[in-house]
């Protein structure tokens, strides 16, 4: 009987230093998941402080707007506009320049996946990511773009915000720009496109060599039809106005 009591004190006692152990690593790796953050979160706004000295927001803006062919907001046609928020950010006119959710999403997979594939990046820090950051992906270049967000959101309305983006993204087949793609892919001005030709553009960014119209038409439609279930998803299509696009007829790309 003593014996078991014994036991019984020595099996609660191991629990207990295993269970304080266990407490103490924890603490531990919060602290320097802490420390690390903080450091690339310092370096990050450091970058994005030099960045702007070299080059400020009203300047970028100014030099964007210069540029020939350039579309302003009121230009794009809406059914253009909500795809791409759809299939891009669907928080973009409600989030501050970042969207928490998706970057804890996408640090998760990231850990899981032992990458940076994935950045959660909303359509202002991809503006900001275009415009004064490499493609490299780097910690300390992603806390940039979350500093560069929040700033650009200050400084500039969401509308200019969507319209410097769509103005200097890459579409594939040396089309940058919405104005470019509009005219080179189906000869159009951008607010004579189709609702299938505006779906169609706003899936290419994705990765344009990849999905571009010229090269990969099959490949472009199949993110059409992302880009259709994308706004379902979003509330702003019907899945009979979503098959109704689908079905179009563009003259400007010739799918198979």
């Amino acid at each position: 009987m003593t014996d078991g009591l014994s036991l019984g004190c020595n099996w609660g006692d191991i629990m207990k230093k295993a269970l304080k152990i266990a407490l103490r690593v924890l603490l531990i790796l919060v602290a320097l998941v802490v420390l690390v953050t903080g450091f690339f979160a310092i370096k990050g706004a450091v970058l994005w402080s030099n960045s702007k000295k070299e080059l400020s927001i009203a300047r970028v803006a100014e030099d964007i707007r210069a540029r020939e062919g350039y579309v302003k907001f009121d230009e794009l046609p809406q059914f253009y506009v909500d795809a791409v928020i759809s299939v891009e950010d669907r928080r973009f006119f409600k989030h501050s320049g970042i969207n928490v959710k998706s970057i804890i999403r996408a640090v998760l997979y990231d850990i899981k996946n032992k990458s940076l594939d994935q950045g959660g990046s909303t359509i202002t820090q991809q503006l900001a990511k275009n415009v004064w950051f490499t493609q490299e992906k780097r910690f300390e270049r992603k806390f940039a773009e979350v500093w560069a967000a929040f700033d650009l959101e200050r400084e500039l309305s969401k509308n200019d915000i969507f319209e410097l983006y769509v103005n200097t993204i890459y579409f594939g087949s040396d089309h940058y720009g919405i104005g470019e793609a509009a005219r080179g892919y189906f000869n159009k001005e951008p607010s004579e496109l189709s609702d299938y030709e505006c779906a169609m553009l706003a899936g290419l960014p994705n990765a344009p060599s990849v999905y571009s119209l010229d090269e990969s038409p099959e490949l472009a439609h199949q993110r059409l039809v992302q880009v259709l279930d994308s706004m379902q998803a979003n509330g702003v299509l019907t899945e009979e106005e979503a098959l109704a696009v689908a079905a179009e007829v563009s003259q400007g790309a010739v799918l198979t």
